[in-house]
């Protein structure tokens, strides 16, 4: 059984690193753990267009003073270890404009790389992954938000989380409350608890569709027009994954055409040519 989560409350420097040397980047896939210092700041620039930090067409008026490049070189160097690679850290800065704020503390992020490590079992590449699907992780409070997510996806049977896909990185970003006004709609159309669980489980994306443009329009259409049982959902809710207008309708309208009803697995996995080889046009 599931138990609605109440979220807590909560929230938290590195000496200033000297300079990087820059150096040309490498297309190896493990981080470089050596940092070679220089105190000329047109080669810290340099190094910070190379890698993506800097705009290449950024006006001088623009670059950072010295102090925030020595800033900007510590947290990268705190990335470094953390096995990120060169490579990233311009889709990191351009998403996560704060990481290169003078406001910006180290502190505040390494919870979140301890809960990926301790709470997810996430390897160093695997947090790195999760980091790079979806930066905004690094600012989610552990006790509040990611901790309460993490055990409630539990909850319904949701595995492998520490695995680096865009859905997973996604579902660690989203609050409890938000992932609760899903399950209550199922709830609401005439699933029991552990029936909401279950397609939640096999479903976790569902957690991503708008209930007024996604869930509920396919809800109405399964009922009123193909007369289905909602009970189908509970034996394919991937049904949710897929396009009404361009997939489900088209589908189920041809069919209809041709007096033919099939189990909702058939209709929406088969592929355009296998689907509509069948039966023909």
């Amino acid at each position: 059984m599931l138990y609605s989560l109440s979220l807590p409350s909560s929230s938290p420097s590195y000496p200033p690193a000297k300079p990087l040397k820059p150096r040309h980047l490498s297309p190896s896939p493990h981080p470089s753990h050596y940092i070679k210092f220089r105190t000329a700041p047109h080669e810290n620039l340099r190094y910070l267009k190379a890698i993506g930090v800097i705009g290449p067409n950024s006006k001088s008026r623009q670059f950072p003073t010295p102090d925030a490049i020595s800033h900007i070189l510590a947290t990268l160097k705190f990335f470094e270890s953390k096995g990120f690679l060169e490579t990233d850290f311009a889709r990191l800065t351009f998403l996560c404009p704060e990481l290169l704020s003078l406001n910006f503390d180290i502190t505040d992020i390494e919870p979140v790389f301890q809960f990926l490590t301790d709470d997810l079992h996430a390897s160093v590449q695997e947090s790195r992954g999760l980091v790079i699907k979806c930066p905004r992780l690094l600012f989610s409070d552990v006790e509040y938000f990611l901790r309460p997510t993490l055990n409630y996806l539990r909850q319904l049977g949701v595995n492998k989380l520490n695995v680096p896909s865009n859905l997973n990185a996604h579902l660690l970003n989203t609050r409890v409350e938000q992932m609760q006004v899903r399950f209550e709609f199922l709830r609401s159309i005439g699933f029991s608890h552990d029936e909401a669980a279950n397609i939640c489980g096999r479903l976790p994306a569902i957690f991503g569709y708008s209930i007024e443009n996604n869930l509920r329009p396919k809800v109405e259409y399964l009922v009123d027009e193909m007369k289905r049982s909602l009970d189908e959902l509970k034996e394919f809710p991937q049904y949710f994954a897929f396009s009404l207008e361009k997939k489900i309708m088209p589908r189920h309208l041809h069919l209809k055409r041709r007096n033919v009803k099939i189990k909702l697995n058939r209709m929406l996995l088969w592929s355009d040519g296998r689907f509509y080889g069948k039966w023909k046009r």
